[in-house]
């Protein structure tokens, strides 16, 4: 077996791949709330908890309803979105204009109480969710074997974030979007809805995450904990890569990914630490991230 830097190959591309995978749902979880706080300016903390819910609106779909993956992948982001987008209304409209520390201790609160009452339903312990049956099995690389439904998940976490990116930054859509973050009154004289505008953008942000939770759903266990278990990691990628960097977050997101992965193989023990170390880093050298810009 070929070593590459004294480990066998299948091992450093094996954790490679789980590093590529875990940074998928970094990125796209990153991006809905460098969306969210990029043009809301709220810190969306409810973000593991909408990622669980997607999840388990999948699980519910197909176990209840018979809903398979792949409505369940376009059915989850529209339910759930929409629960975002009555929280956006009913509540966090109140906190705009207050420190960005009120609606953080509220999507806080949100996130607990979600995570909560489907622990009190569902217990702690997870529930499988099938793999769909046009990506069991796997490709042989030559070098290893690369399961049929992560290559997915890879290719469809790209294609979502550069569309995100394209969508925000390249088009006019994209421009009221980040004229109504600057000058609200301004956008709204020329006729658009700027409120409507806002919750669309936060049922957006919250449909990201959803649609990960679909994804993540046939890799990893269904359980209440699941949003809990990543969020911490995905807001240390989002600091890094800079608040409100769409950019940034998809960058950031995979390229940690990958970093982590890298330290299993060669410096196990830091594994679960090297996000955060690298986060203190470019903190004391670029306070406002990588890719962000100081205000």
């Amino acid at each position: 077996m070929m070593e590459i830097f004294g480990i066998p190959s299948q091992a450093l591309f094996g954790q490679l791949l789980i590093g590529l995978i875990n940074g998928s749902f970094y990125a796209l979880l990153s991006l809905g709330l460098a969306v969210i706080f990029g043009l809301l300016n709220i810190i969306n903390f409810t973000h593991g908890a909408q990622y669980m819910l997607g999840a388990f609106v999948a699980y519910l779909g197909l176990t209840k309803l018979g809903i398979n993956y792949w409505v369940a992948l376009v059915v989850t982001p529209l339910v759930v979105g929409a629960t975002g987008m009555l929280i956006e209304r009913t509540m966090l409209k109140q906190l705009y204009k207050l420190d960005h520390l009120y609606g953080l201790l509220l999507t806080f609160g949100l996130a607990l109480i979600i995570q909560g009452l489907f622990r009190h339903e569902f217990g702690s312990s997870g529930m499988p969710y099938p793999v769909p049956e046009v990506f069991k099995g796997a490709y042989n690389t030559g070098f290893m074997f690369l399961p049929k439904y992560r290559a997915w998940v890879i290719v469809a976490s790209l294609v979502v974030c550069l569309s995100t990116w394209y969508v925000i930054e390249r088009t006019k859509l994209g421009a009221y979007l980040r004229a109504a973050t600057e000058n609200p009154s301004l956008v709204q004289a020329f006729g658009v809805n700027v409120p409507r505008m806002i919750t669309l953008t936060y049922g957006f942000g919250v449909g990201l995450a959803a649609f990960a939770g679909v994804m993540a759903a046939p890799i990893y266990q269904v359980n209440p904990t699941m949003g809990a278990d990543i969020i911490i990691v995905v807001f240390a990628v989002v600091v890094i890569g800079g608040m409100g960097s769409i950019m940034g977050a998809i960058l950031t997101g995979f390229g940690l990914g990958l970093i982590e992965g890298l330290t299993k193989v060669f410096y196990p023990e830091a594994s679960s630490t090297v996000i955060f170390i690298i986060m203190t880093i470019v903190l004391l050298i670029k306070p406002a991230g990588l890719f962000g810009t100081q205000k």
